[in-house]
């Protein structure tokens, strides 16, 4: 069987760093540490989770749940070079297939550029295009975005997966990327939601994230702005490391960057 050995959460942009340069070299520090736990990790595979910013979706048909089935993905370039990196289609679509009877019908993207919520945090897990990645689309901008509950259940069939179809050995680091608290075109933009950020990073690096899976996504609304609602993917990788601790990274209130800047790692026992 296989085994996940390592999950990390991680905001998913990037902003010059003028004005605030000593938050800015705490958050690059911080997604390096990123880089170099996984790295130790030696994975097979990266399943990297987070929203699309109505570049491949859009309210024309509204996909919550999407994984990216392809060989190869080209990013987008909108933050980050135009590059293309290795997908892993027999690992994406064993997925598909064994989440539909465990209460998931993801929609399998074949063609799917990712925009910069998949490319940045890609650059910073395996800037050498060395690991297969399966993308996981978690719309949360959708005006129906799926629930805190649902997401968590999901990273949970993933780990069930893994363990019972994936072959002897084969090792899976999950990346739930995007968040924190950040508003987005409404007249809080600007504002940080430290407490929540802060309380949300304290529970999940405590084990203690099926708590934060009972929030309902119009709390998280309220409490962080439909930015903020990226954490959905945070608790996807959480669902997938199901009571497990760990550390957090990183995390700066950066109110010139719109966002609370965050990092975690959380990490299975022996791993």
């Amino acid at each position: 069987m296989g085994r996940i050995v390592g999950g990390f959460g991680m905001s998913h942009v990037l902003f010059p760093p003028q004005g605030v340069e000593p938050q800015a070299g705490r958050v690059i520090d911080g997604m390096m540490e990123i880089r170099r736990r996984i790295a130790a990790l030696k994975p097979d595979v990266i399943v990297l989770a987070g929203s699309d910013h109505l570049n491949n979706f859009s309210l024309a048909a509204q996909v919550t749940l999407a994984v990216g089935v392809a060989d190869s993905f080209t990013t987008m370039g909108d933050g980050t070079p135009a590059a293309t990196f290795p997908g892993h289609r027999a690992f994406a679509e064993a997925f598909a297939r064994f989440a539909e009877p465990n209460g998931f019908d993801l929609v399998q993207m074949e063609e799917v550029k990712p925009d910069h919520g998949m490319s940045l945090p890609k650059l910073v897990v395996d800037p050498t295009d060395t690991v297969p990645v399966v993308p996981v689309y978690i719309n949360s901008l959708m005006p129906v975005p799926p629930s805190p509950r649902r997401c968590y259940r999901l990273g949970t069939v993933l780990k069930q997966m893994v363990e019972q179809q994936r072959p002897a050995g084969e090792r899976v680091v999950v990346v739930g990327t995007g968040g924190l608290s950040h508003w987005l075109c409404l007249p809080e933009q600007g504002r940080v939601a430290v407490e929540f950020d802060e309380d949300f990073i304290a529970r999940m690096i405590a084990g203690r994230s099926a708590e934060l899976a009972e929030y309902s996504a119009d709390h998280i609304f309220r409490e962080s702005g439909n930015g903020g609602l990226e954490v959905v993917s945070w608790l996807f990788m959480a669902g997938a490391l199901p009571g497990a601790k760990g550390e957090k990274l990183f995390y700066e209130p950066i109110p010139q960057w719109i966002s609370g800047m965050g990092g975690v790692a959380l990490m299975p026992e022996a791993a």
